[in-house]
């Protein structure tokens, strides 16, 4: 494969072969997860090196980028052709759930889990899959969506036993408190809009190679 940074680079490309596009396999950066297949012409593919987010082609939609109305954009890490030139691998940074559906990937959750998908991506997915499901469905994430006394409530109590936890030197507590605290700490961001790819970004920001820069924390990265 030959990596595409530039759109002098689509020349490689036979867009003959497949009426004016090419099948592009979209693959998650960091669990290594197909997210989904699509289609792009050149004129895509240009927009998607011009912007570093991915842009598709559909007979029925067109010129598209992902993520422009469901806010699940993919922020291109590489592009690479195959030996033949008629298709895309793209290697993205998913923001949220890839599939229209709320799961990880368009294969579905099984396939999500067969390739082991990061344990937190698929339960940021479920939780933003509560939040837009029927106002009619019950349920303890939606509970604490509607009601921010309680998730933050929620979020300082197992908190707290996490702490306790780990004074107490109990591991397989600390273990369980601190998925609750994953959990509740997930719920809460949600509600104001935020996931856990967001929080991946600002610790990805902080540890470049001069070190961890900002006041909350100061430690430099080679000495994490």
């Amino acid at each position: 494969m030959n990596r595409i940074d530039s759109a002098a680079d689509l020349d490689r490309l036979d867009f003959v072969k497949g009426n004016g596009s090419v099948t592009v396999v979209t693959q998650d950066e960091r669990s290594g997860a197909v997210l989904m297949v699509a289609h792009a012409d050149r004129e895509a593919l240009e927009r998607t090196i011009a912007t570093g987010e991915m842009h598709y082609r559909s007979r029925t939609r067109g010129l598209w980028r992902k993520g422009e109305t469901s806010g699940h954009v993919q922020r291109v890490i590489a592009l690479f052709d195959d030996c033949d030139g008629d298709a895309v691998l793209a290697i993205v940074a998913q923001s949220g759930p890839a599939c229209h559906t709320g799961v990880v990937t368009c294969f579905g959750s099984d396939a999500a889990g067969a390739i082991n998908v990061d344990a937190l991506d698929r339960l940021d997915a479920t939780i933003r899959a509560r939040q837009s499901a029927d106002a009619t469905a019950a349920s303890y994430t939606r509970r604490l969506l509607g009601d921010r006394n309680l998730r933050l409530k929620k979020l300082g109590e197992e908190t707290a036993e996490l702490v306790v936890a780990c004074a107490d030197e109990d591991r397989e507590r600390a273990a369980n408190e601190a998925a609750d605290v994953l959990y509740h700490m997930l719920v809460a961001l949600r509600a104001v809009g935020l996931g856990i790819a967001d929080v991946r970004a600002t610790l990805a920001a902080r540890s470049d190679v001069t070190g961890i820069g900002n006041a909350a924390v100061s430690v430099p990265s080679s000495e994490i």
